[in-house]
């Protein structure tokens, strides 16, 4: 072989030793680099774009369920029938003396199912004219606030009115200081609304308590009348007592009466 030849062969293996090392080289240094975040237009839009039907995509959606889960307490208190139901129920088992029977998981299981009775109603005509016109890009977002309130706001005012305690309204209206007063109660501002709501509720329910606790408390006296005339002073009149109510409750068939009752005393929507 001659020398030409073979300085031509060292050179391009040179070449290509080089290059094969270049190409190692770069291929480490980008395995090296920190790899770049590639953000969907979705996210850098903006406020705007997260809150309008294409933006709400699955991440967006997760956190937005996150938000109306910490927040669907007091949305339960404060817009629903949740808050009468519970006293009620409270007032009658201190009522019957059984100490704590039925346990706070019943009675509050038994208020959310009566509140998810009286209020379907409700959520299903808020669902029909906020919800589904603004994912069907009929109406903006304002216009879908404004809407699937309108009957949460009618069914609040008509407990309101219903139960006289309009006044409520107007103690909290007078710390809001609107710039127009209020004709009808689709003027008055939330703010003043539901406080107004649940402070007539906490009134409502502490009436139908009172009346609740009268037949006990007849039972209670004469049982107490008739241990003291017997000369039984030291027994005590909640021993005796406690029987006779329960026979009373359950032969009246008392549970059916008090949830009864407690649906009844809420005005239907649209009635």
């Amino acid at each position: 072989m001659s020398k030409p030849r073979l300085r031509l062969i060292l050179v391009v293996a040179a070449l290509a030793c080089g290059a094969g090392l270049a190409d190692t080289l770069v291929a480490q240094e980008a395995s090296n680099m920190p790899g770049k975040l590639t953000l969907s237009p979705e996210v850098l839009g903006g406020p705007r774009q997260w809150t309008s039907p294409e933006g709400l995509t699955s991440a967006l959606q997760v956190m937005l369920l996150l938000t109306i889960i910490s927040l669907a307490p007091a949305v339960l208190l404060m817009t629903t029938c949740f808050v009468r139901v519970l006293v009620v129920l409270g007032l009658l088992r201190q009522a019957l003396g059984t100490q704590q029977l039925p346990p706070n998981q019943v009675l509050t299981s038994l208020a959310l199912f009566v509140t998810l009775a009286v209020m379907t109603p409700v959520w299903k005509q808020a669902y029909d004219d906020g919800v589904t016109p603004y994912v069907q890009h009929q109406i903006p977002l304002e216009e879908a606030w404004t809407r699937g309130a309108a009957p949460i706001r009618r069914f609040m005012s008509e407990q309101i009115e219903r139960t006289g305690n309009s006044d409520d309204v107007w103690l909290f209206m007078r710390y809001s200081r609107p710039e127009t007063e209020p004709t009808t109660y689709d003027d008055v501002p939330l703010t003043a609304l539901l406080p107004a709501f649940m402070l007539s509720e906490l009134k409502t329910s502490f009436l139908i308590g009172f009346q609740i606790y009268l037949p006990f408390l007849i039972i209670d006296m004469v049982v107490s009348s008739v241990l003291i005339a017997m000369g039984m002073l030291m027994l005590p009149p909640v021993l005796i007592s406690l029987p006779f109510k329960l026979l009373m409750f359950v032969l009246v068939d008392g549970w059916h009466l008090i949830v009864g009752m407690l649906m009844e005393s809420f005005t239907a929507l649209g009635s």
